[in-house]
């Protein structure tokens, strides 16, 4: 063979060789980028799991802090479901404090999520149905958004007066 035709030939063999490599670079790229994204998505709904963990601690209502048989019509008012005057986080001592709390969390391994909860009153025979009207059910929804979320994470729990 000739030198042109070896040069020619070495020169096809480094391309292929370099089609290869960069595919492969991208390959690992890619599958990096899904890691991380993995990560940040796994530590969101750990956050939000933290929270519900936390408020399943908590009496369904301030009226059954102490148990007691009560009446829907008894409990907080759907319009008043909120932490009652003077109540700060993280002395909470029923599910509707967590009504409209907003939480930023910044560690080293979690920068710049944002954690806010609503509380509801739901049908009981629907749970996707608010209502306007005490029931004995009440969904909580727990929302985790960060910059480094494509989309918002959202963990909903529907709690019944004697879930605990």
């Amino acid at each position: 063979m000739s030198n042109g035709v070896q040069s020619f030939l070495s020169l096809g063999a480094m391309m292929i060789f370099s089609l290869i490599s960069l595919r492969f670079d991208s390959a690992v790229l890619q599958n990096v980028e899904v890691e991380v994204e993995n990560k940040v998505y796994l530590t969101a709904f750990s956050l939000a799991d933290d929270l519900l963990e936390e408020i399943k601690q908590r009496a369904f209502d301030e009226k059954t802090v102490t148990f007691k048989a009560i009446t829907p019509g008894a409990l907080t008012p759907a319009a008043n479901l909120n932490k009652e005057s003077g109540e700060e986080w993280p002395n909470f001592d029923d599910i509707d404090d967590y009504n409209g709390y907003t939480k930023p969390v910044s560690l080293p391994h979690a920068e710049k999520y944002k954690i806010t909860c609503q509380v509801s009153y739901v049908q009981s025979d629907d749970q996707d149905q608010i209502s306007f009207a005490q029931t004995y059910f009440k969904k909580v929804e727990i929302f985790v958004d960060s910059p480094y979320l494509r989309h918002q994470v959202r963990l909903a729990y529907i709690f019944t007066l004697h879930s605990k």
